[in-house]
């Protein structure tokens, strides 16, 4: 008998096993048919199911990854992965193995199923996390901090009864903090808070009145104040597809601070819009040029990838021309 027969007929046995649910029995023939023949997907996949019925989940998440290496499109292994993950707390691991598995097939029923109880396990351990690390802060007396933390926390889990009752006692002190710091502000100051306020409520034309009120009262163009009202400003008229006055208030931020990964980005992206493309490049390979610690990463990997995308449009341009 051929190891391949002879990895089918152990197969077979390890089934019959498994179906009594003498799982420990079936591993062994598993494992005896992965001997005689690695390459069949079924041996890891069945074994796995094995080990998930006895709680080894590592094992389980191990034949899993087992299965995808034998065949990547075997959207089952990544059931198997996602199931040992899941159980051994790695939520995250679990969500990308689901992800995955989608990636292959985007209707398979156990992996959709899967996902969406791992997000809502996802979510519910990040709300918790987020109570805990607002108790500390508020225990050391970081309110700021704790009506942060709490806040985000809102949005995940709004009737949460732990949450609200902490943010009971942290949004009174946060608010005294808050009415004591505003009266401290200037004029100006007080103007330009507004126009955060207008823009958060994503009432940017009324935001860009306060800013643009603000911009008016102040003599330092050069400001550290004025030019938070040309950033916010230029955010704002962004929202509202208003491109020119986004370039022009993304300039004044840049005459004073050559290197602002913010207005570079924006200016880009107003460009890059009014298809002015070179003068998009131009800021984006700016950006680039400051490596992505200094510009962060997310700004960075927007720039990579916009000036691929500008590349062939200019190169396209250059050939129709």
């Amino acid at each position: 008998m051929s190891s391949f027969d002879k990895a089918k007929a152990l197969k077979a046995e390890g089934n019959e096993f498994f179906k009594a649910k003498r799982y420990q029995e079936a591993i062994d023939k598993y494992t005896q048919a992965i001997a005689n023949n690695q390459n069949d997907v079924t041996f890891y996949s069945n074994r796995s199911a094995c080990y998930a019925a006895l709680e080894q989940w590592k094992e389980a998440a191990d034949d899993g990854r087992s299965c995808i290496m034998c065949d990547k499109n075997f959207v089952k292994g990544y059931f198997r992965q996602a199931t040992g993950l899941k159980n051994m707390g790695d939520i995250a691991g679990a969500i990308e193995a689901c992800k995955r598995g989608l990636g292959i097939d985007s209707s398979n029923k156990d992996l959709k199923a899967m996902s969406r109880e791992l997000e809502e396990d996802s979510r519910i351990l990040r709300v918790e996390a987020a109570i805990k690390l607002a108790r500390e802060q508020l225990a050391n007396n970081d309110i700021k901090g704790a009506f942060a933390t709490g806040t985000a926390a809102q949005r995940l889990a709004p009737e949460d009864r732990d949450l609200k009752s902490l943010m009971a006692q942290i949004t009174p002190k946060y608010e005294k903090i808050e009415k004591a710091r505003v009266a401290g502000l200037d004029p100006n100051e007080r103007i330009k808070e507004q126009g955060d306020k207008h823009f958060k409520a994503a009432e940017f034309e009324l935001a860009i009145t306060k800013y643009t009120k603000c911009l008016d009262a102040i003599s330092d163009k050069g400001s550290d104040l004025a030019l938070k009202c040309y950033g916010n400003r230029a955010a704002c008229y962004k929202q509202l597809s208003n491109f020119d006055e986004t370039i022009a208030d993304c300039t004044s931020v840049l005459e004073y601070r050559e290197n602002d990964v913010k207005a570079l980005v924006r200016r880009a992206q107003a460009m890059e819009a009014c298809e002015r493309f070179k003068s998009a490049m131009a800021d984006v390979r700016a950006v680039l040029a400051l490596g992505s610690e200094k510009a962060g990463k997310a700004s960075y990997d927007l720039a990579n990838g916009m000036q691929h995308r500008l590349n062939r449009v200019i190169q396209q341009l250059k050939k129709s021309g």
